[in-house]
């Protein structure tokens, strides 16, 4: 599996060794994160409000994007749906095929085939997009793997608070990148990642983004700072 599949490892390690530690995540622009290993297995039950909303709001053909553990695809599964896994770690595809998950190792971005009525990416999952600036041909890309009346069920959160003063007010760089844009590694004791583009986008940007893209886009949750939002071709 080699040295580069921390969420793999962390997975594989879980279920081998029920001995969990914690994955971390680093970048340059906030301090380090903190992801239990357990998250990765949480069932139903100890699922955020925004996650079990999605899972209430699927239908038809699912393709679960970054599953990891596979929590979102076991409970759908169960359920009765057809639901179709891709995932970018080898530790987590081989779990997944443990487990009779259908799988694929792939990135979206390399998937070019299939047409589905739901796609699914929680867990902050329009991160997969990279930036603002690639947000557009993503949603693209998504767009060309819905069936006619598909959807896409996606979470994200507005990190603009990480900027605020004590008095209200915003410290931002107005000449710089968008703010949601960030650099990430992740690390599990000998494993790091590649670095990696994530985009945390604000509500009213992925509107008036996926609305120039033919989509119409829906709250449809918020909690706080992360919101839960459907988007669907009009």
């Amino acid at each position: 599996m080699g040295t580069k599949d921390p969420i793999g490892a962390a997975i594989q390690d879980y279920v081998i060794k029920q001995k969990p530690a914690d994955i971390i995540v680093t970048s340059d622009l906030c301090d380090d994160d903190i992801i239990p290993v357990e998250v990765l297995f949480r069932p139903y039950n100890e699922m955020p409000e925004i996650e079990k909303k999605a899972l209430e709001l699927v239908k038809g053909s699912i393709l679960d994007i970054g599953a990891g553990a596979g929590p979102h695809a076991t409970y759908l599964l169960s359920k009765g749906f057809e639901v179709q896994a891709i995932e970018t770690s080898l530790g987590a595809v081989k779990y997944l095929e443990s487990k009779g998950i259908p799988v694929q190792l792939t990135s979206i971005q390399q998937l070019n085939h299939g047409k589905y009525d739901t796609l699914l990416l929680l867990m902050n999952g329009l991160g997969i997009a990279g930036s603002l600036a690639e947000l557009p041909n993503f949603l693209n890309h998504l767009k060309s793997l819905l069936k006619a009346g598909g959807q896409i069920l996606c979470d994200s959160s507005d990190v603009a608070f990480l900027y605020e003063e004590e008095d209200g007010s915003y410290w931002m760089d107005l000449n710089a990148a968008y703010y949601g844009n960030f650099t990430f590694q992740m690390h599990y004791k000998n494993h790091s990642s590649d670095l990696f583009k994530w985009l945390y986008v604000d509500y009213d940007t992925l509107h008036q983004t996926a609305s120039k893209l033919g989509f119409t886009c829906k709250r449809v949750l918020n909690d706080e700072h992360h919101f839960l939002a459907q988007l669907t071709l009009q």
